[in-house]
């Protein structure tokens, strides 16, 4: 009997992961890539332990080791350009982040999906509607350059993340929660001043925070919460009034590296946050996940792992069925499954994520002014640590067990 065939729309962390497991079990798998290659600019290249374990379990945990990447071994968290507290993650209840090369994390996968005679990467190709018979998606209409496509399937996997085509054409709900901020993100060179290339900065103020990490190709990236909305306000004032203004609450040295590299602060990237999270992810013949199904906030960098995490789900759930033929009913049942499976964790994790950005942003709570005032005295005698440590480690370690079985 034939195995079922899966186009995959996106070439993300869930598409790419599930694309691999469906492969290597023979299953016909195509995935459509709307970029040209990989070598485009990410801000999601945070894994915890959750997502570094899926890859463990999908058997590439040496090819994931060897994929570039820096480790966040301390923590300083700064308060008015004075460092108050410096921890490791696991004194603040999270186990060491890996910050990622996300473009070598896809190509890997794709070169071991590659492997597998039934994988099948096409780049360059743009998703515009699905195809329809009889109330079920048999396929997806594409545009290319060499003109329209079709492409033909027993299930559509949509994984094109938050800003997603086949979230606009499946006609789903979507239940969002309201963002009070807005990120800034952008890259300098890596300064010779900073403590060292495990190390990430935190400056806190009562409505601005700033975060200052290396990255997995030798810069630092650096991100500015500012209010929802904010940015064209903000610009207004004029570049190097807007720059000066995000640049000059931060660590003296930092702050210095910043003003040399102006030219990069006045280029970051605005990073729109939504969070929220589709009432149904599937309907006969298509299944959504990873950020296509609930844009995950970068509270807690969850995006990647949570997606990795769909992928182990939507596999255990769609390779049985599949290699059995893929049955149209026994292939609605698997996808439902996969959503059943999951939404607790979804739920759960983007409740912490709105939880945790109250506590960062939200200037006109008192109760936020005093807990900031006293965040270097909580942090010191462990309390805050204590409070919430549940919560971090199920950030870190996920909210529920995720087991690969197929």
């Amino acid at each position: 009997m034939e195995p079922g065939r899966v186009v995959i729309v996106g070439a993300g962390p869930a598409g790419m992961a599930l694309a691999y497991l469906l492969a290597r079990r023979g299953v016909g798998v195509t995935v459509l890539e709307t970029h040209h290659d990989f070598s485009r600019v990410f801000r999601g290249e945070g894994l915890q332990r959750s997502g570094i374990d899926a890859f463990r379990q999908m058997g590439l945990g040496e090819q994931f080791d060897r994929v570039p990447h820096v480790e966040v071994r301390t923590i300083e968290i700064y308060f008015g350009g004075r460092l108050r507290v410096r921890a490791d993650p696991a004194g603040l209840g999270r186990g060491q982040a890996r910050l990622v090369s996300q473009p070598a994390l896809l190509q890997m996968l794709a070169d071991e999906a590659g492997k597998h005679h039934s994988f099948l990467l096409e780049f360059g190709v743009t998703m515009r509607d699905f195809l329809h018979e009889n109330g079920r998606v048999v396929g997806v209409r594409a545009s290319a350059a060499d003109g329209p496509r079709e492409y033909r399937a027993d299930l559509v996997v949509g994984a094109d993340g938050r800003h997603a085509a086949t979230r606009k054409h499946s006609g789903f709900t979507e239940l969002s929660a309201p963002q009070d901020y807005d990120l800034l993100w952008l890259k300098v060179p890596f300064p010779d001043e900073y403590p060292d290339r495990a190390t990430a900065q935190i400056e806190m103020a009562t409505n601005r925070v700033a975060l200052a990490f290396p990255s997995a190709d030798g810069q630092l990236q650096v991100g500015f919460m500012i209010a929802k909305g904010g940015f064209t306000t903000l610009r207004a004032r004029g570049t190097d009034g807007w720059t000066e203004d995000l640049i000059g609450r931060l660590p003296a040295n930092l702050a210095a590296h910043l003003r040399t590299h102006r030219e990069a602060v006045a280029r970051a990237a605005l990073l729109n946050v939504v969070c929220g999270r589709l009432t149904e992810w599937t309907t006969p013949g298509l299944l959504l996940i990873g950020d296509a199904a609930h844009p995950m906030s970068p509270v807690g960098g969850q995006g990647v792992n949570i997606a990795l995490r769909d992928a182990l789900v939507a596999a255990n759930r769609l390779c049985p069925v599949l290699l059995a033929g893929g049955d149209p009913s026994a292939v609605v049942v698997a996808a439902r499954k996969v959503q059943d499976e999951r939404w607790p964790e979804i739920v759960a994790v983007q409740q912490m994520q709105q939880d945790q950005a109250r506590m960062l942003f939200n200037p006109d709570r008192w109760s936020n002014r005093l807990v900031h005032r006293l965040l270097p005295l909580l942090m010191r005698t462990g309390l805050i640590q204590w409070l919430h440590r549940k919560q971090y480690q199920q950030m870190s370690d996920g909210v529920v067990p995720v087991r690969l079985v197929v």
